[in-house]
């Protein structure tokens, strides 16, 4: 069975979680997100009690291209121009040198991708197109949808301004998690959807809850794992 429960981070807590990233690796540019991002990283695969031995793990996340590419793409280009980029480690790396040094393998993967890389990548797509499919997915694999950035909440259609986002049961799977900006300036909302066990533990864990506010009160959705 796959829980999904929606947690909040404040803008100080958001600070924070960058400021303690930045600091552990002697760095100024681990932003904001990616820290928020390797504190979820390393809390799961902890809450997991895994047997790092031989395990990996991999996370997902969307580039968006088209600040990248030479010359870069209009900012009103309509059309695909998103990259899933990946990083994989060992599960044991990941426990052994922590939240700073996982928030950190995220900013290289996506400072590396810039316009050769992703034309080198396209180029040999265009050569031998692959489609992945879920089941194809290994194991301990995170991916992130949506963005911080995405300001929904001056949107009104007439109802009134939204005061959430949420994605959508169909949209369950394990692993996604989907980031959106809270009502503050600053803070994020993060729906993540695992197994019922690991969202309890997650809930229950000292190291994560330090740098949650609370869980979105209410907001809770349980459905059969996909096969």
């Amino acid at each position: 069975m796959l829980r999904e429960r929606v947690f909040h981070f404040s803008k100080e807590n958001v600070s924070k979680l960058k400021a303690k990233a930045n600091l552990e690796m002697n760095t100024t540019k681990i932003s904001s997100l990616q820290a928020v991002l390797a504190h979820v990283w390393c809390s799961v695969i902890r809450c997991r009690r895994l047997d790092h031995s031989h395990e990996t793990t991999t996370f997902e996340v969307s580039i968006n291209m088209r600040e990248r590419l030479n010359p870069p793409l209009p900012e009103g280009f309509f059309g695909n121009a998103i990259y899933p980029a990946t990083t994989t480690i060992k599960t044991r790396e990941l426990v052994k040198y922590g939240f700073g040094w996982a928030a950190l393998q995220i900013n290289e993967m996506i400072a590396s991708h810039d316009n050769e890389k992703l034309k080198c990548i396209y180029e040999n797509w265009m050569k031998n197109p692959e489609i992945t499919k879920w089941g194809d997915l290994p194991g301990n694999y995170f991916m992130l949808h949506n963005s911080p950035r995405f300001n929904f909440y001056k949107y009104d259609f007439g109802w009134g301004k939204p005061i959430a986002h949420r994605s959508g049961i169909g949209n369950m799977l394990e692993g996604k998690i989907t980031v959106s900006p809270g009502l503050e300036e600053g803070s994020i909302i993060l729906e993540i959807c695992l197994s019922s066990e690991t969202i309890q533990a997650l809930e229950e864990d000292l190291i994560f809850g330090e740098f949650v506010n609370t869980p979105v009160v209410g907001f809770k959705r349980t459905i059969p794992a996909r096969i």
